[in-house]
């Protein structure tokens, strides 16, 4: 079996084929005396028995299922996580097992982050994009009505488990957004697997989960963000690289009511970025193909709200590059636009800078990655 390792600072992030079982080895250096598996009612049903069975204490372990998809990443979900790990008796001596995608991850790792005021927990993602981007760094949280990822906590994972073999129930739709994020890091830091990620996402149907190519196409991606993490673990400086079109593609999901995937939205922006040459957005974004995101009505102050408007300064995607490997910032440069003004009586957020931050930066602090 091929396996694979990636160090960061505090944590390992395991991949391999048949990972799923080696979770109880793995969970038992936490000297839990309790284990709580968080999933989803689509990934629970295929994999929540088989790694209750492989922490190996069936009578101490329990699993918590919330329903799926970014709607339910909420407050009112973390509320009633936390609420039944109380009344079960958990207590800080347990140990939090995240099984499935994004929103499972992010949402598990904040009731960890918060829950006894910290207790460990183990990501094990069942999505190609949660094993590259967000079980890998710590960024743990929820959605509010104003955006994505407004309430939330660094809270960095015991350990990552990825097993590439889960990806076989995996729909396509949502293999072919991860393949987005793959796609990205190439983008930002490696040319030669840019071509050869582009090259597989081209033929997806004879990617086989549990190849060499796919390990090797995740390994690699998991090894260009754990670098960057390690450098800039808060996101102080070029950490920031790692949100090229996220800002944008956050705005574009809110707007879509969570309808269109990440794995759509987020290309569509760093397209969009890539091909103007002034960093003009158009209002009406689309997926591929050219058709329209879904859209809710907005009245006047919603349309203010929530546009994307990024200034004629917006760095391009080579620019960003450039600007991360100097240590700059990776943001564009001037706040312009009524919103930021109205929303703070005129004056910029005191964490701003009118001669380092643009409209993007302060849209940015409402949708934080």
């Amino acid at each position: 079996m091929s396996v694979r390792t990636i160090a960061l600072p505090t944590y390992e992030v395991t991949v391999a084929p048949g990972a799923l079982d080696r979770i109880g080895e793995i969970a038992g250096t936490s000297n839990a005396h309790r284990y709580a598996v968080l999933t989803d009612d689509n990934v629970g049903p295929l994999y929540a028995a088989r790694v209750r069975d492989a922490i190996g204490a069936p009578d101490r372990t329990t699993v918590l299922t919330v329903p799926a998809g970014e709607a339910h990443k909420t407050r009112d979900t973390w509320a009633r996580l936390t609420d039944e790990l109380l009344a079960a008796g958990f207590g800080r001596d347990s140990l939090i097992v995240a099984l499935g995608g994004g929103v499972v991850g992010d949402v598990a790792g904040f009731v960890a982050a918060t829950y006894m005021r910290g207790i460990p927990y183990i990501q094990v993602p069942t999505t190609l994009l949660a094993m590259v981007d967000a079980s890998i760094g710590g960024k743990t949280g929820v959605d509010t009505p104003a955006g994505k990822n407004l309430v939330g906590a660094f809270h960095q994972p015991l350990a990552v488990v990825v097993d590439p073999n889960v990806l076989a129930t995996l729909p396509r739709a949502h293999l072919r957004a991860g393949f987005a994020e793959v796609i990205k890091h190439g983008a930002i830091a490696d040319e030669a697997y840019l071509e050869r990620a582009v090259a597989a996402a081209s033929d997806l149907g004879a990617l086989e989960p549990g190849s060499g190519a796919m390990i090797d196409l995740v390994s690699r991606s998991i090894e260009i963000k754990a670098d960057v993490v390690r450098r800039d673990e808060r996101e102080g400086g070029v950490r920031k690289i790692l949100n090229f079109g996220h800002t944008i593609g956050h705005a574009v999901e809110l707007l879509s009511d969570y309808s269109m995937l990440h794995g759509d939205a987020s290309p569509w922006a760093c397209r969009t970025r890539a091909k103007s040459p002034n960093g003009a957005v158009s209002p009406r974004p689309g997926p591929r193909g050219g058709s329209k995101a879904p859209s809710r009505r907005r009245d006047s102050t919603d349309d203010d709200r929530h546009r994307c408007r990024p200034s004629e300064s917006s760095p391009r995607p080579t620019a960003i590059r450039k600007r991360a490997a100097a240590g700059w910032s990776t943001r564009c440069r001037r706040v312009s636009g009524p919103w930021p003004a109205r929303r703070t009586g005129g004056r910029l957020p005191s964490t701003t800078s009118s001669s380092n931050r643009c409209w993007g930066d302060v849209r940015a602090r409402r949708l934080l990655e």
